[in-house]
Order: structure tokens, then C-alpha cells, then sequence
């Protein structure tokens, strides 16, 4: 069957299949919406007619009309997205097309569960295994990182409790071993370090952190992005006194829109 936009066939029965298109999709959702916003911005021009944001199973985005045949091959995005351009705030904008855009992405995937016959079971699987990622929106408005930053805290703050704990005990135990013991506990700080980084989401496609990938931070926002997503290399940020983010940078007076 055809998946819409692009051509691309969808020919998977599974849980894990709809759940890895709905991810594709999404990764271009949020790619529009934050890396390629000044193009996608220049894309919804109000005078044109009612244009649709649609994310394909390739991880590509495009702007463009709604689909002709009646009913559609699968459900529509949000009609006329582009009309409120002009009449929003950018960020107010671009926050309400995540909301749709989120709307559009789970009625895509149990779509797919109905036509594939999924059970009570594997409807609920499916859910959860969505529910685990942070919105489109989440991640636009920044949401999701504040959100992980909390739940960062609060276990970090856990961790260090039943650290202290068992270094005091260990002390009494073990006191002739305290330089091996001082050693360990450099490695168990360098852990949580590694562990509360890997909380943080990437600005542009919402994945964590991984320690062997470049990230930088805008200095505006204050949101971490993968330099690949940014198109950032190491040796380029050493040149970079203040970064912006591709949203900061696309905020300009209205008279230029």
C-alpha cells in the first residue's frame, strides 16, 4: 500500500514497523519545524491555497495540497496551516503546527493498527512505545527539555543519597583500602555525569545524548543540539563566539517577513 508522500510503499503487519514509521515521520516533522524552519517558514506562503505539512517514511518533510482522492489513502494533516502565518507570533505559529502536526502523527499510526487488525494488546504496546518519546510540540517549545532536566535533578539527587550511604559504609568496613575507595568513587561521579547528560534531548530531532557525538548549545534558548543536526562541526564552534540555533537565528523584525 501506498504510505503517502513520496510514493514510498508500507507493507509491514507489526507493532515495531508502525512504530519505527511513526519516528521517521516524526523526525521530519521536527526537522521542519526546527532546523529547516526558515525554509519551511518561506514555504507556507499565505496566498497560496490551503497547504498541509507532511512528514514521509523517508524522514523528509514537504509542504503541499491535500491529497485529491476521496477519502485519502491515509489521514490528512491540518488544513491551511500556512493562512496563520502572517496573523502569529513565529514561535505561537510554528507551536500550533506541532500540535497538529502530534494530532496527525498518532492518527497516521493507529490508522495502520486498525487496517492491520492490531488487538487490544498490541494497541496498548503501541501507545506506550510512542507515550516514551517527548511531542513534536514538547520539543519545539522546549518542553521536553525542561522536563528532563527535572527528572535529571531528581535522580541524580537519589543516586547521590545511596552513594553517600554506601561510601560511609564502605569506609567503616574497608578503612585501610581508602585510596582504592577514593578511586571508586571518581568513577561512580564520572558515571552520574554521564547519566544525567544522557537525560538531555537534541533541540532538532528529540534523540538523547550520546557521549562519542559533537553537541552545542545555543546561547539564546539555552536548547543542546547534535552538531550534525545543525550542520556544526567541532572545528567550526571553536571560530563561533555566540550560537544561535536555527529558530533564534530566524527571528527577525516582521517588516522583513
Amino acid at each position: 500500500m501506498d504510505a503517502g508522500g513520496g510514493g514510498e510503499q508500507f507493507d509491514s503487519r507489526t507493532v515495531e514497523d508502525v512504530f519505527g514509521d511513526f519516528k521517521r515521520r516524526r523526525t521530519a516533522l521536527i526537522k521542519a519545524l526546527t532546523v529547516d524552519v526558515e525554509e519551511f517558514y518561506q514555504q507556507c506562503d499565505p496566498e497560496k491555497e490551503n497547504l498541509c505539512l507532511y512528514g514521509l517514511p523517508n524522514e523528509q518533510w514537504e509542504v503541499n495540497l491535500p491529497a485529491e482522492e476521496v477519502p485519502p489513502e491515509l489521514p490528512e494533516p491540518a488544513l491551511g496551516i500556512n493562512f496563520a502565518r502572517d496573523g502569529m507570533e513565529d514561535k505561537d505559529w510554528l507551536s500550533l503546527v506541532a500540535v497538529h502536526s502530534d494530532s496527525w502523527l498518532l492518527s497516521v499510526a493507529f490508522y495502520f493498527g486498525a487496517r492491520f487488525g492490531f488487538d487490544k494488546a498490541s494497541r496498548k504496546k503501541l501507545f506506550n512505545m510512542i507515550n516514551e518519546l517527548p511531542t513534536i510540540y514538547e520539543v519545539v517549545t522546549g518542553a521536553s527539555k525542561k522536563q528532563q532536566k527535572e527528572k535529571s535533578s531528581g535522580h541524580s539527587g537519589k543516586k547521590s543519597k545511596s552513594n553517600s550511604k554506601a561510601r560511609a559504609q564502605d569506609y567503616q568496613e574497608k578503612l585501610a583500602k581508602l585510596q582504592a575507595k577514593d578511586e571508586e568513587e571518581e568513577g561512580l561521579d564520572e558515571q552520574e555525569d554521564e547519566d544525567e547528560h544522557g537525560e538531555t534531548l537534541c533541540g532538532a530531532c528529540g534523540e538523547n545524548y550520546a557521549a562519542d557525538e559533537f553537541w552545542i548549545c545555543c546561547d539564546i534558548c539555552e536548547k543542546w543540539f547534535h552538531g550534525k543536526c545543525v550542520k556544526i562541526t567541532p572545528a567550526k564552534a571553536e571560530h563561533i563566539k555566540q550560537y544561535k540555533c536555527p529558530s533564534c537565528s530566524h527571528k527577525r523584525p516582521r517588516a522583513d517577513i
